[in-house]
This record gives structure tokens, C-alpha cells and sequence, in this order.
């Protein structure tokens, strides 16, 4: 008994360390939106998003958890590359590069390429919540003739997001959080994620691995603007009349890696499957209901 209680303070204690050499030399976060080249200067999140919503802010949830004082501003900058579909329930796919941004202030204020220009309105050891300023990149279709001629874009636009997450203990640094973004203009609809995360066994100082699933609902309106068909688009593309509906949109898995190279320089990997759901599973839009993201970037912090 005496040397199982051991074990489990070592592994305890192992768990430890590794949060605080992982936010002490970065704070977890994840470049997530690839902009092109004409707008690669913009801080604002993408949505919808091509990988999980937890692995935008990652390990950021457990940095007061295990490093109660952090310093007022750290800086995270540096260059990316994704590879993932054109849109969602697209075939075709793309590579693009862009910016690794992230700037915190103390527990109150982020800009950041992945999460977007937010305030922390709550926080505390096991929580933060708050308010962000993101992006929808929209849809156009000149990007792929072929199947969205008729539909008409889905101009880019602004959008609100109200978020909350919660770090359940030291001993066991599950991470459950959730999120509603409402797109002003566009896609004009809410999207809502719920997901959760967890690091990973074989996890060390040199190598952070975390991993977890993700939930996502959308309303009838951006539904009905991303998979739905209006009897005009359908005389114009071909397409039947489609009557997308409010529900699940999507059900996906993430997985985030991070190497440390120095105690500034690191190399961040993440992917993602997702599967889309319901109407837009069913959508004659849809041509793929599984997809694929690949990201990987380098980074410098201080």
C-alpha cells in the first residue's frame, strides 16, 4: 500500500511539472485560423472551425491551475501551415500558410490568431469565460465552380463568441468547455461546440500531447445558408430543393502535439476528423461527410 501511494504522488508530482514547464515556456496556443496572403495581417478566429475548438486555446485552461502566477504579457509569434477542405462537406481540399499570433494580458485580454481579440470576463484557478471577437471566412464559389455555381457566396463577416471553460483538478486536468458564436452577416446563424480534453500518456517536458472529442450544434439559419438549397439556387445550379434543419452539425476527435526544441523554440502539430451530422450529412451539397485537417507550425515565445 505504502509503495502504491508512492507511485501514484511520483505520477501526481510527474503531472505537475509537466503543466508548469509547458506554460512557463509557451502558453498553448494554436495559430487555427490560415488566412490567405491578402488578409494574413487580420487576428481574428476562423468559423466555422476547420479544427476542434479546444485546440485553439488549448493548455491555456490549465495555466492558473498549475501556474497560479503568470506574468502579465506573454507572446507566442511565428509561421503556419493547414491542410484542409475548401469548405465544409467539400472534396476538394487546400494548403495554405499564415501567421502563429498570440498576445495574453495577465488573465484579462488575448489577441490571438486562434481564439480571436477577447476578454476574460471570469476567471479563476479551474475556469475562465468570456467574450471574443472572431471571423467567418464565408463561401465563395470561385473557389470550386464545379459544385457551388448557383448557390452564391457566403460573404465574410463578423462574429460574436461567448465561451467558458473548466479545469477539473490537478489529479485528473480534464478540460470540458463550450462555446455559442453568433455570425453577423454571412452565414448570418449561431454554431455551439461542446468538447472536452485530456493530456496524454508519454507526455514530458520536451513533448505535450493532448486529446479529445468535439460536439456541434448549429440553428436553422446557418444550416439553411451552408447546406441548404432555395428553390432559386436550385434552378440555378441543379441542385434539389433542400430544407436543412436546426441540430447537430458536426461530431469530431482532435489530437494537439507540441515539441519543445529550446526553452523559446517549438513545433506545434494538430489534426482533426470530423463527421458531419444531420442535415448537413444530407445536404446535395455535402460531396464528403468525413474530413481531414492537418496544421503544423513553429513558434517563438517570451
Amino acid at each position: 500500500m505504502i509503495e502504491r501511494s508512492s507511485r501514484k504522488r511520483s505520477i501526481l508530482a510527474m503531472f505537475c511539472n509537466l503543466f508548469k514547464a509547458r506554460v512557463a515556456v509557451r502558453r498553448r496556443v494554436h495559430w487555427a485560423l490560415i488566412l490567405s496572403i491578402g488578409l494574413s495581417g487580420a487576428a481574428w478566429s476562423q468559423t466555422p472551425s476547420p479544427l476542434q475548438e479546444w485546440q485553439y486555446s488549448g493548455g491555456v485552461a490549465l495555466e492558473k491551475l498549475f501556474q497560479p502566477n503568470v506574468p502579465d504579457w506573454r507572446v507566442v509569434l511565428g509561421g503556419a501551415a493547414d491542410y484542409k477542405p475548401l469548405y465544409d462537406g467539400a472534396s476538394l481540399t487546400r494548403t495554405q500558410g499564415g501567421p502563429v499570433i498570440n498576445i495574453r494580458y495577465k488573465d484579462l485580454a488575448f489577441a490571438s490568431v486562434g481564439e480571436g481579440l477577447g476578454l476574460n470576463l471570469v476567471h479563476g484557478d479551474h475556469y475562465r469565460g468570456g467574450l471574443a471577437l472572431c471571423y467567418d471566412l464565408g463561401r465563395l464559389v470561385s473557389n470550386d465552380i464545379g459544385h457551388l455555381e448557383g448557390l452564391g457566396d457566403i460573404k465574410r463577416a463578423p462574429a460574436i463568441k461567448a465561451f467558458f471553460s473548466y479545469a477539473v483538478s490537478k489529479s485528473f486536468p480534464l478540460v470540458v468547455r463550450a462555446d455559442v458564436r453568433q455570425i453577423l452577416g454571412g452565414a448570418d446563424g449561431m454554431e455551439a461546440d461542446l468538447d472536452a480534453f485530456l493530456p496524454l500518456p508519454g507526455s514530458s517536458r520536451k513533448l505535450i500531447m493532448f486529446a479529445g472529442p468535439s460536439f456541434t450544434y448549429a440553428d436553422h439559419r446557418y444550416m439553411q445558408k451552408e447546406f441548404g438549397v432555395t428553390t432559386t439556387q436550385s434552378l440555378a445550379s441543379g441542385y434539389p430543393v433542400y430544407d436543412a434543419h436546426a441540430g447537430a452539425d458536426a461530431v469530431g476527435m482532435g489530437f494537439s502535439g507540441t515539441v519543445f526544441l529550446t526553452s523559446h523554440w517549438l513545433i506545434n502539430m494538430d489534426t482533426a476528423v470530423n463527421r458531419l451530422l444531420g442535415s448537413a450529412s444530407e445536404s446535395p451539397i455535402t460531396q464528403v461527410r468525413v474530413q481531414r485537417t492537418l496544421a503544423l507550425s513553429l513558434a517563438y515565445s517570451w
